[in-house]
């Protein structure tokens, strides 16, 4: 079975001079930067490379200053400058914080009553968050925010949400 990626930041900048990285991630304040063993990038042809960390730290509420194996000075770090990092999903969900969008990643999106499908990622924008959502072997886009969001059940994994008129009908026609 293959392990199902996600994306929880990017490494934005160098730091010092052993080259360590500074990863603006999604995770949230919670974070445990000492459970990040290994960390993901998207090679070619869509395989994921993993990188080892050999130390990692926070730096701020979405920073975390990560050192991997074999990078020991700036130069060699700027290599993943703007590279996407990516974890195993079921790691994501024991690292997000709860109040973290990504950590809705795996919850079930109800309209009012209709079941609608599983949130298989997350994508936040500056006003709102989408989810992506399998319905019925489509896939679909549902906004999350004040005016669409009736409720989150963290314990049974469940969103219930309003949707926009007629938008359904533009992913099924």
């Amino acid at each position: 079975m293959m392990e199902n990626y996600v994306v929880i930041g990017k490494f934005v900048s160098t730091f010092g001079l052993k080259g360590e990285l500074v990863l603006e991630h999604h995770l949230g304040e919670e974070i445990d930067p000492l459970a990040i063993k290994v960390v993901f990038i998207e090679e070619k042809g869509g395989k994921f490379m993993p990188y080892f960390v050999s130390s990692a730290k926070i730096k701020s509420e979405t920073e975390l200053l990560i050192t991997l194996e074999g990078i020991d000075a700036p130069e060699k770090g700027k290599m993943f400058l703007r590279k996407q990092i990516w974890l195993p999903e079921n790691e994501v969900k024991l690292q997000a914080s709860k109040n973290s969008p990504i950590a809705l990643l795996g919850f079930t999106v109800y309209d009012q009553k209709n079941e609608l499908g599983k949130v298989l990622e997350v994508i936040e924008q500056p006003m709102q968050v989408l989810l992506r959502v399998d319905f019925k072997g489509n896939e679909i886009f549902v906004p999350l925010n004040e005016s669409t969001l009736i409720k989150i059940d963290h314990k049974k994994e469940k969103i219930t949400v309003e949707l926009p008129a007629g938008l359904l009908d533009i992913y099924i026609n």
